[in-house]
């Protein structure tokens, strides 16, 4: 796309993006959501830390594309989705990046959950074991 007007603007800000290695789960209402190992962990000032998911790690088809849209001067043009569980619509709940700027490139098409807003929508990230713990050997 081009760079972000966000950072040249306001240097200060920061955004931190890192891929957890880890499993992420997002369940509404107990229903799995998403499930991916892949998920980029977004940290940024001012924010709640968002969690970004492959779309083939989602079940898109609980998705319903809106009309909605809006402008991170850091992240670019956000698009957002409905979710649909059931009798149930959580109007822009989820949203994605399909053109971020260049600064944040990792992020795009990806999905992000938009939990604080929904309590509904649960995120959970899984516990990785210490290393201590990862170099014991498996008792089955």
């Amino acid at each position: 796309m081009a760079k972000s007007p966000g950072h040249a603007k306001w240097p200060d800000h920061h955004i931190l993006e890192r891929p957890l290695g880890q499993r992420v789960t997002v369940e509404v209402d107990g229903e799995r959501i998403a499930d991916s190992h892949s998920v980029i962990q977004v940290r940024e000032d001012g924010n709640p830390d968002r969690y970004y998911f492959p779309r083939e790690d989602v079940r898109t088809e609980k998705l319903i594309a809106s009309s909605v849209t809006t402008e991170c001067p850091f992240k670019g043009t956000a698009h957002y989705f409905s979710l649909q569980r059931g009798g149930t619509t959580l109007p822009e709940a989820v949203w994605s990046y399909d053109d971020p700027y260049d600064e944040h490139h990792s992020l795009r098409g990806r999905l992000a959950f938009y939990e604080e807003k929904f309590p509904q929508i649960e995120i959970r990230v899984e516990a990785q074991p210490s290393r201590q713990e990862a170099a014991l050997p498996r008792i089955d």
